[in-house]
């Protein structure tokens, strides 16, 4: 019988590309992370990971595995949620574990006070979070390493959907110009990409969906954006603009409130939008404790942001 905690680890691996990613993800040691998948191979028979470089990646049979091994968790998580409706309706109360992942401002505006309220009126239900970029969540939760996450795509930049997740539309975000109110552009009504060409910007990291939005906001600008900043905290843009040393493009989930020193201008031709989405895998639609903490982000999206959409 097949060590169905190893399985877990090897697809971990094959998500996150190495051990110590796949560590971190499941919550365990590297070196215990690599005890599963020597215990798994043990048990098959077959090396499942070798060595490359500094690293490691999967053999033939490791993919195998993985791949073969997709179908028979995806009927275990429809038989868990069919007996955790089984013990929700026994305990008259839901039960069971909902592990969630998110993008920071989704965490800041929105999830904080979901998870107070779900661990008020559900105090048997579990709900870990985890902050990650969308692209990453979407994976976590296409390889059952979570359960439900938060995620948001800009127009024209791409989110890949596997067919196997189901995404739920929540709401669309909007982000703003944020200047420093003595910027000779603090005035306008609206900004175009031409009119910021020669500004300097704060930014997040290269490799985040937020700053390739910020690239294809200025396709045909010529040598913009200029970034001279770069931080992951949207906090940090805002008093960097506070101090004058850039602009920044900060949207408005999740963003706290604006010292008087900057003013915040929205963008046209395009307009900085990004639509916010729940994602899940089709096989937990059944789960009442995926439903309950579904139906509380979509009851505070409604609540709170009066762009939400059906």
């Amino acid at each position: 019988m097949l060590d169905l905690e190893a399985v877990l680890a090897l697809r971990a691996v094959a998500t996150g590309g190495s051990v110590a990613v796949a560590a971190e993800t499941l919550g365990y040691t590297p070196s215990a992370v690599s005890q599963q998948i020597k215990r798994l191979e043990r048990g098959t028979g077959v090396t499942l990971l070798e060595r490359a470089g500094r690293g490691v990646v999967l053999t033939d049979a490791g993919r195998q595995l993985v791949t073969t091994s997709a179908p028979v968790l995806a009927d275990l998580e429809r038989i868990e949620a069919d007996l955790q409706l089984a013990r929700s309706v026994a305990a008259e109360q839901v039960t069971g574990e909902v592990r969630v992942a998110a993008f920071s401002t989704a965490v800041r505006g929105l999830l904080v006070e979901v998870l107070a309220g779900l661990r008020r009126e559900h105090p048997a239900l579990r709900v870990p979070l985890r902050e990650s970029e969308p692209w990453e969540t979407v994976a976590l939760v296409a390889s059952g390493q979570r359960d439900l996450g938060i995620v948001h795509a800009w127009g024209g930049v791409a989110l890949a959907m596997p067919d196997h997740l189901i995404a739920t539309p929540l709401f669309t975000d909007v982000a703003d110009v944020v200047l420093p109110r003595d910027h000779a552009l603090a005035d306008r009504a609206v900004l175009a990409p031409a009119d910021l060409a020669d500004c300097d910007w704060i930014a997040t990291f290269d490799s985040t969906i937020c700053r390739q939005w910020l690239r294809r906001l200025f396709d045909g600008v010529p040598n913009a954006p200029r970034i001279v900043h770069e931080s992951m905290e949207f906090e940090n843009h805002i008093e960097l603009v506070r101090a004058g040393l850039g602009v920044a493009l900060v949207p408005r989930l999740g963003r706290p409130a604006l010292p008087p020193e900057v003013v915040a201008i929205p963008t046209v031709a395009p307009a900085s939008t990004r639509a916010i989405s729940a994602v899940h895998r089709r096989t937990q639609a059944a789960s009442p404790a995926l439903q309950t903490v579904l139906d509380a982000v979509r009851e505070a999206v409604l609540v709170g942001f009066a762009t939400a959409i059906d």
